[in-house]
């Protein structure tokens, strides 16, 4: 909470209360002003002047009906009222004195009636706003302005308020504003104090639902009061909605610029605009500022300056605005004295949510006097808000104010402020570009990181190394592409059998011709043996053999001849209908393994640490270039000393393995060495090469 908050509560009765909130926990009733119960309630209030032991004040209050239907309306009333006098304390003693009898005056100091006559049949104008300038401080001129409300004709008159009673001829302009048109606000500021104008000379401005008005004018002159058009509303285009945003309040910060508060049709909500005007009092609005959700109409608006002693300095303003939620907003602009104005803008402070428990009908921040020496040995500073409901309720919230810079900080020229005065927007904006491309950097690094743990990307930063064994293991995931249909072992085994199908037809082949070749060989032995016999009987005998033993020898040489053209077409068609086969057989085989691999690394994850898993096998057939992969046993894999575990091979080897893997399509490189991770890897022949080469040899 930035401010404490101190309520009273008080009866609906015809009278003025002077409240006491010079204590931050409680405020309290100090003096009241009866008044008649024949009249009208107090509709707006504005402080003249303000002094050590009183306070002079001016009110709009209309006048019984009885004096209003007989012509007589005194609606402008002036008071004083006296201030009790303090407890005073015995500073050597430190001991309290107790409290004076209060013999104060409070009292009314006069009445009068400046708004033209109605000459309506029901008379309800009443004093809608009652707006006071500062006294000037060389010659103390002070200028008032009242506006009507509910009046046939909207009128607002401008009065010499440095008098101890309103008086008629102090009257010092007129503006009526036409038919059905009524003042919102009003606001004053002295020229002479800040520009050097001469004495008495003021600046004055007022809206209306939808325009802005501004002029100068100087007391007891006669000179041009005619309003100059400074800013409107424009109308709706001919198919938009007939329904404009209205203006509810302005305020003047400096004699250049407004600060103005509008609601949106149909109470949608409320925002302010900070109004630069020319030397001819032609407006531009330079900022705009929407407040809060909450706000759907604003009621109320107050300013404060936190000026300091020097001129040439920045000051700060403080905005409080209230809303038809009975919400209160705090808005804090950094400003110069003189234009242009540049980068100016509305920061929101705070927002006080259900300040009263009906709607907030007035707002007045107190006036801050800056102290003498704003160093270490000062005070602490404040300001407070003071708040008014429909219920009869006051709030009165108090908030502390803020050296800058700092007494931690060497300077010359110390002010108080709110909140202290943010960056200028290149600083913010180098700022923010900064932290952004570190955070944009810092979450580029740890996607780089996990996808690396993961193995879902080339190692850079080595993250892998990062982790124990076992939280790497746990985490490591990795990302198996597949490219195409995963391939069942059966369709592996079916390849398989067609090796053996094919190796079986040539070798049944083979023991033909060699059965034929014995046959041969054998007949032409016989044919030999008997020619050799034969040719030691009988000379003619011995001819006829040898005759029909080349006989026999050239029929046997046909056969094989027939029997090897047979063989060479059988043994080419088997060797096609191999290399056909290849490709097809080659990417089952890779599938498989792949499929394996998959298992293998799901399997070791699902189990426990400690326990007995099958192991995984694959070899590699260096001449025919395939791979062949499989699960065993612990212990029975037959030729533990031909195989070796992934994580036992030296670095040359694991090159070489995953360069072999990856070439076969079974593993790729954004896949990590986690999946590899208890795998053994060994070499042996293929049967079917094997069959091959030993038929083509």
């Amino acid at each position: 909470m930035f401010a404490d908050q101190s309520f009273v509560g008080y009866q609906l009765i015809p009278y003025q209360t002077l409240i006491n909130s010079s204590r931050k926990q409680s405020i309290s009733e100090v003096v009241d002003i009866d008044l008649s119960k024949n009249e009208d309630s107090v509709t707006s209030l504005a402080i003249a002047s303000s002094t050590a032991s009183s306070v002079t004040a001016f009110a709009g209050i209309n006048s019984s009906q009885e004096d209003q239907d007989d012509g007589r309306n005194d609606h402008l009333r002036s008071f004083l009222l006296e201030y009790p006098p303090q407890k005073r304390k015995d500073a050597e003693e430190g001991r309290d004195m107790g409290t004076q009898t209060y013999k104060g005056q409070t009292a009314a100091l006069g009445r009068a009636s400046l708004f033209t006559t109605s000459t309506a049949a029901k008379r309800e104008t009443y004093q809608r706003v009652t707006r006071l300038s500062k006294p000037c401080k060389i010659n103390g001129g002070q200028l008032g302005a009242i506006a009507t409300g509910l009046a046939p004709e909207g009128e607002i008159v401008l009065f010499d308020a440095k008098t101890n009673g309103p008086m008629g001829p102090w009257v010092e302009a007129r503006l009526p504003l036409g038919q059905g048109v009524e003042a919102a606000d009003v606001d004053i500021i002295g020229l002479n104090d800040i520009d050097g104008s001469p004495p008495g000379t003021f600046a004055v401005a007022y809206c209306t639902n939808y325009e802005v008005h501004a002029f100068s004018m100087t007391l007891k002159q006669e000179s041009n009061h005619e309003p100059h058009f400074s800013y409107g509303e424009p109308h709706p285009d001919v198919f938009a909605s007939k329904t404009r945003p209205k203006f509810r309040s302005l305020r003047f910060v400096t004699p250049h610029l407004l600060l103005i508060s509008q609601n949106r049709p149909n109470r949608q909500g409320a925002d302010l605009l900070l109004l630069e005007l020319s030397s001819s009092y032609q407006g531009k609005v330079i900022c705009r500022k929407s407040l809060h959700r909450g706000i759907n109409a604003a009621t109320a608006l107050s300013v404060t300056h936190l000026a300091s002693s020097d001129t040439s300095q920045s000051n700060q303003l403080v905005v409080a605005v209230a809303g038809q939620d009975t919400s209160i907003e705090t808005l804090t602009l950094e400003y110069a004295y003189s234009p242009p104005y540049k980068s100016l803008k509305l920061k929101s402070h705070t927002i006080l949510r259900s300040v009263h428990p009906q709607q907030i009908t007035s707002l007045s921040l107190s006036t801050f006097l800056p102290p003498v020496a704003a160093g270490p040995s000062a005070p602490p500073q404040y300001i407070k808000l003071a708040s008014t409901s429909i219920a009869s309720t006051v709030v009165v919230h108090t908030f502390p104010l803020i050296p800058f810079p700092p007494h931690s900080q060497k300077s010359t020229k110390r002010r108080y402020v709110l909140t202290s005065p943010r960056r200028s927007d290149a600083a913010t904006m180098g700022l923010s570009i900064i932290v952004s491309a570190f955070a944009i950097a810092l979450g580029a690094f740890f996607l780089q990181a996990f996808t690396e743990i993961r193995g879902a990307s080339p190692e850079y930063l080595g993250a892998k190394g990062w982790l124990s064994q076992r939280v790497h293991d746990y985490i490591a995931i990795p990302y198996i592409l597949e490219n195409g249909t995963r391939v069942a072992p059966s369709i592996a085994a079916t390849c398989s059998s067609s090796e053996s199908a094919s190796a079986s037809s040539s070798s049944s082949i083979f023991d033909q011709i060699t059965d034929t070749l014995a046959e041969v060989t054998s007949s032409a032995s016989d044919t030999a043996t008997t020619a050799k016999e034969i040719l030691y009987d009988t000379p003619e005998e011995a001819r006829a053999a040898v005759s029909s033993a080349l006989d026999a020898a050239s029929s046997a040489a046909a056969e094989l001849n027939a029997a090897s053209e047979a063989y060479s077409a059988t043994a080419s068609s088997t060797i096609s209908s191999l290399t056909s086969s290849v490709a097809p057989r080659a990417s089952a085989a890779s599938h498989h393994v792949r499929d394996l691999l998959s298992r293998h690394f799901k399997y070791r994850q699902q189990q426990p640490p400690d326990s007995e898993m099958h192991h995984m096998v694959i070899h590699d057939d260096g001449e025919s270039g395939k791979l062949k992969a499989g699960f065993h046993r612990p212990g029975k894999e037959g030729s533990s000393s031909e195989v070796v575990k992934f994580e036992n091979l030296s670095r040359k080897e694991k090159e070489i393995w995953k360069q072999r893997l990856k070439e076969a399509g079974v593993w790729a490189v954004d896949e990590g060495e986690a999946v590899l991770k208890g795998v053994f890897f060994g070499s042996v022949a293929g049967a079917v090469g094997a069959a091959v080469r030993g038929a083509m040899g």
